[in-house]
């Protein structure tokens, strides 16, 4: 795995892009070519570009620490030395020697240099869609800088060139609000330079990156900036009919879907050692059940377990629960099918994001093809209600926002509907909604720690220190990165 003193010498992966109608994400790693030579035609700067996205198919950690790190799931596996990193987050007991949050700093740290390298490039030839090309590049590098302030809070800022061997020892981490106004910055330039649409299923535009400039803004409780944001994407997308079915191979890239990360199973690469080398979604084995034999599923690894409290906190009626959680109790006496119960085993399994029968490649374990879903147009209404609500901007277009996320989910009934709910109470029913709305993709734990909820809703949460994760120590060592508190 890369250090960070690896990361300093870092190069962009050029690599063969073939791809008529999606973005294949297909580096080819450890070829290293000068710039002044690669770059040639606007079409070498587009096959960059794609390497600039790559580094979104390795973040499968982060989804799944959003889920292990709240109160909705448990860690799971084989035995509780089973990827001891995890466990020691859902324990919170995790220190800086922590190898899953080190993958996370690096990945994230090799798409800002990726991002960096086309900077520093930027102007060596000229071609037409240079600025919408580089609205992707800027969106890109605005989304691994949020992702590492959510994981980390103060971090490394670079913009203008990747790190050298030179910077080994001179890194320092800057205060998260000047992380936060980059990532405006970027998000603005690409607000302002993407187009609507896009050719090929998997590039940002403009109205993704509004949802995730809506969604920084949030963070930062900028609440009248978050909603004007978010009113440019209102009304662009819509909620599909059936809920679960978006989770589903044909529901992918669909109306209701603002960003996902795209996987492939056509990749032949695979590595034990790199699963960041695959093309597909190395996140989705971890939460199949051991042992499988039956229908529908395939065999998993039982990671990140939903546990019962969690499974009974949905009402009856709400269609979401079944979508999210499998009760695999249940199915198997239904259907025959028999599995082995894993550690922490609550009877529940992640039913969003299972291994489902026939949907990997013939490596299982690294070719899952299941894209995630990373902004879904249900989560920017209920963000977009959250901002006129917490900004005291329009209680009742809040509770139409949020109404219209839970007419889909109780399928019209009227007496579901939020009526006459204003201020602090339309919050607590805004956050609850977010709950079972989005819950099993990730964004638990975040919501919690940026709503304050955390230290209440979480066991073992320590307020003060477990609001971020610990820089990983190896970084420490290198480039004497101060410590985050209590670590």
């Amino acid at each position: 795995m890369k250090s960070l003193s690896k990361i300093l010498l870092i190069y962009l992966s050029l690599f063969a892009y073939t791809c008529a109608d999606h973005v294949d994400y297909e580096a080819i790693e450890g070829y290293q070519i000068t710039a002044d030579v690669y770059f040639q035609s606007e079409s070498d700067y587009e096959a960059a570009l794609i390497g600039t996205y790559d580094p979104l198919q390795w973040l499968y950690l982060n989804v799944l620490i959003g889920d292990i790190a709240s109160d909705n799931s448990l860690c799971g596996g084989e035995s509780a030395t089973d990827v001891i990193g995890l466990q020691q987050i859902d324990d919170y007991t995790h220190y800086p020697a922590n190898d899953n949050l080190k993958s996370i700093w690096q990945w994230l740290y090799e798409g800002v240099n990726r991002a960096n390298y086309m900077h520093e490039n930027k102007d060596l030839i000229e071609f037409g869609n240079k600025d919408a090309l580089y609205a992707e590049v800027y969106f890109l590098r605005a989304y691994y800088y949020f992702q590492l302030v959510k994981f980390f809070g103060d971090v490394p800022l670079f913009t203008e060139r990747r790190l050298s061997a030179g910077d080994s020892g001179t890194l320092v981490r800057v205060p998260k609000e000047e992380v936060y106004n980059q990532i405006e910055i970027d998000l603005q330039n690409a607000v302002d330079n993407l187009p609507n649409s896009q050719g090929q299923i998997g590039r940002v535009n403009k109205y993704t990156a509004y949802s995730l400039l809506g969604k920084v803004l949030l963070y930062q409780d900028k609440f009248s900036e978050a909603a004007a944001a978010f009113d440019n994407v209102i009304g662009i997308y819509s909620l599909v009919q059936d809920y679960g079915n978006q989770f589903l191979r044909l529901g992918e890239n669909g109306p209701e879907s603002i960003f996902e990360i795209q996987y492939t199973n056509t990749s032949n690469w695979w590595d034990w050692g790199c699963p960041q080398c695959s093309e597909g979604n190395f996140g989705i084995i971890h939460t199949g059940p051991r042992g499988w034999s039956g229908p529908t599923y395939a065999q998993g690894w039982s990671f990140n377990v939903p546990t019962e409290e969690f499974y009974n906190s949905f009402e009856d009626d709400d269609i979401r629960r079944n979508a999210t959680v499998l009760d695999m109790v249940a199915f198997a006496a239904t259907t025959g099918a028999s599995y082995t119960e894993g550690y922490e085993h609550t009877g529940y399994y992640n039913n969003k994001y299972i291994p489902r029968a026939g949907e990997s490649g013939a490596q299982t374990e690294l070719n899952y093809l299941t894209n995630y879903r990373a902004i879904r147009y249900a989560d920017v209404l209920l963000m977009a209600a959250e901002a006129y609500n917490r900004g005291g901007l329009n209680d009742e277009i809040a509770r139409d926002y949020l109404n219209q996320v839970r007419m889909r989910a109780f399928e019209t009934e009227p007496e579901y509907l939020i009526e006459g709910l204003t201020g602090s109470a339309l919050t607590e029913a805004i956050w609850e909604e977010r709950k079972f709305e989005l819950s099993m993709e990730g964004h638990r734990f975040f919501d919690l720690v940026r709503t304050g909820q955390a230290p209440i809703k979480i066991t073992g949460f320590v307020e003060g220190k477990h609001e971020v994760f610990p820089i990983p120590q190896q970084e420490i060592d290198i480039s004497g990165l101060t410590q985050n508190p209590g670590y």
